[in-house]
């Protein structure tokens, strides 16, 4: 079990999100998947929110995060999703418990499905969310 800590408070809070743009069919690839990336790690960073695994499909967002206790998951959604316009109201989260192995092979193969549906003749990929630079 990973536990975090708080000054008095030992914790193990992960939970598994789905949210989406405002307009469904609006596609998250290119320029804006990696300023999206870039924005919601510093967002995360900013709420003390650790980002385990990320993937901005490419009408969707699925991440695996932890969440500090002190914070409640729907006031870090209306965080996340308040500072910008770009979002729908609505999302989908879970708790992760003893799945997390499971949901970050998940939300890994999320990407690699949508370039393979879309045949995207991609040579580099960089991660928008770890910054790291694959081939596809």
């Amino acid at each position: 079990m990973d536990n975090n800590s708080l000054s008095h408070t030992k914790w193990d809070c992960k939970y598994h999100i789905v949210f989406a743009p405002k307009y469904r069919r609006q596609i998250i690839y290119g320029k804006i998947k990696t300023d999206i990336g870039k924005i919601l790690r510093q967002l995360c960073e900013y709420k003390g929110v650790e980002i385990i695994e990320a993937e901005a499909c490419k009408d969707h967002i699925h991440m695996l995060v932890t969440i500090p206790p002190k914070l409640s998951v729907s006031s870090f959604m209306g965080y996340l999703k308040g500072k910008s316009s770009l979002w729908c109201k609505g999302y989908y989260v879970s708790t992760v418990g003893r799945n997390k192995k499971v949901i970050e092979e998940y939300i890994k193969k999320q990407l690699q499905e949508d370039i393979a549906y879309d045949q995207l003749s991609m040579k580099e990929f960089v991660d928008p969310f770890t910054g790291e630079k694959t081939k596809n």
